[in-house]
């Protein structure tokens, strides 16, 4: 699919999808739980159907109609399963440890890029604990049952290895000791809430998580996802470097999502936000480069490229390395959507230098990869030539509405 943008003029107002990073972790705490759960979720995508998907096949029932998740808890899981992952870490990551607390044999199934996605650390300490893992091409084999419910782990490689660490040892209670700078933050002190509306008293502090036992968990009845921050930035920065305001509704200021950064860094920027009750309103405004860290809040790095492009001077985003290993090799890609559409940015090591330019408009590869398709459309908001989107489809695996938003 391609998709060509010229001159986009904004009316209305945008309303924030549901969060992709809240549904995973409540569709599997509702899964652990003691009874029905309804998880209302007006918007669903590729990688949160992954999840519901591999939850199915792990034994829950799970049903989505109008808007709303009826999920009834695994009872018993079979002896071998095929666990469709798709294109998502965030599913293989969570369940892995969790097919390995069960003890059944999980074959799961992988798309794009993700067989190409670190596992180590995760991977070593499940197979400390008599977990067997073998690493295909295109599936990972889990068999065995997890012994181990005191983990030792490393912060810095990806916090989702955590959070299915924190999801398993509600079956049995233990300690994950964390080693070295936590980057994502924020997201496991998500996983940790959302664990606490289930019942189950997490403790997380100096850098160790106490999880103990609560099998199962006991569901709320109903939970409610508030809007996604991750995709919400898009719309927002469009209104910065925009001709028009762009009002954003329905995201909670108070939330744990760690993209929430998004306001702070537009700020720092120079950036006019207006924020009334749980509306973001982002306008026209003349920007100034700073520097940003990228350590806590990598999937905003393609977004904040053309945000950057568009400010006087030179920024540089730092500590980028994990986006080489996302849907793309996130770097370079952003490198070639920038030069592509006429701006002024180099690559040091794994730092992002940009220096502000006018950006012209151009074609863009989106390599598969849906930031880099939503932000090469952000970027046709301050361009007077076209941008013409290449493999725009690619928004299906976070954001499926995203093109009739833009239209």
């Amino acid at each position: 699919m391609i998709k060509v943008l010229q001159n986009p003029k904004t009316t209305g107002k945008i309303k924030a999808i549901a969060s992709k990073s809240e549904v995973h972790r409540l569709l599997i705490c509702a899964a652990l739980s003691d009874k029905r759960t309804e998880i209302v979720c007006e918007n669903i995508n590729a990688d949160i159907k992954a999840t519901a998907n591999c939850l199915t096949a792990l034994g829950a029932e799970i049903e989505y109609i109008n808007g709303v998740f009826q999920v009834t808890p695994i009872k018993s899981t079979p002896e071998s399963c095929v666990l469709p992952c798709g294109e998502s870490g965030s599913t293989l990551r969570f369940l892995m440890p969790l097919v390995a607390a069960f003890g059944c044999n999980g074959i799961f199934e992988l798309q794009g890029r993700l067989s190409q996605r670190p596992l180590s650390p995760l991977k070593e300490e499940l197979e400390r604990s008599g977990v067997k893992i073998e690493v295909l091409n295109e599936e990972i084999l889990v068999s065995g049952k997890c012994t181990k419910t005191d983990f030792t782990i490393s912060g810095n490689v990806s916090s989702q290895f955590i959070s299915g660490l924190m999801f398993m040892l509600t079956k049995t209670g233990g300690k994950i000791t964390i080693t070295d700078t936590i980057e994502s933050r924020p997201y496991i002190e998500m996983t940790a809430d959302t664990l606490k509306s289930f019942g189950c008293n997490i403790d997380f502090s100096d850098n160790i998580i106490t999880v103990p036992k609560t099998c199962p968990l006991i569901s709320p009845k109903k939970a409610e996802s508030f809007g996604d921050w991750s995709n919400a930035a898009f719309f927002i920065t469009a209104g910065v470097i925009g001709k028009e305001k762009i009002p954003v509704t329905s995201l909670d200021i108070n939330s744990r999502q760690g993209d929430k950064a998004i306001i702070k860094v537009l700020r720092d920027f120079g950036a006019k936000i207006e924020i009334e009750n749980n509306e973001i309103i982002a306008y026209p405004s003349k920007l100034v480069a700073h520097d940003i860290d990228a350590a806590d809040i990598p999937d905003l790095v393609p977004v904040l490229a053309v945000l950057a492009s568009n400010a006087k001077g030179t920024t540089r985003i730092y500590n980028c390395s994990r986006l080489r290993l996302k849907e793309s090799d996130r770097i370079e890609a952003v490198k070639q959507m920038i030069s592509a559409l006429g701006g002024k940015i180099e690559i040091n090591n794994d730092d992002i230098i940009i220096t502000g330019s006018p950006l012209t408009g151009g074609t863009v590869n989106s390599q598969n990869d849906h930031r880099i398709a939503m932000s090469a459309a952000v970027a046709a908001f301050s361009t007077d030539e076209e941008v013409k989107i290449i493999d725009a489809e690619a928004v299906n695996k976070s954001y499926p509405s995203f093109w009739d938003e833009i239209k």
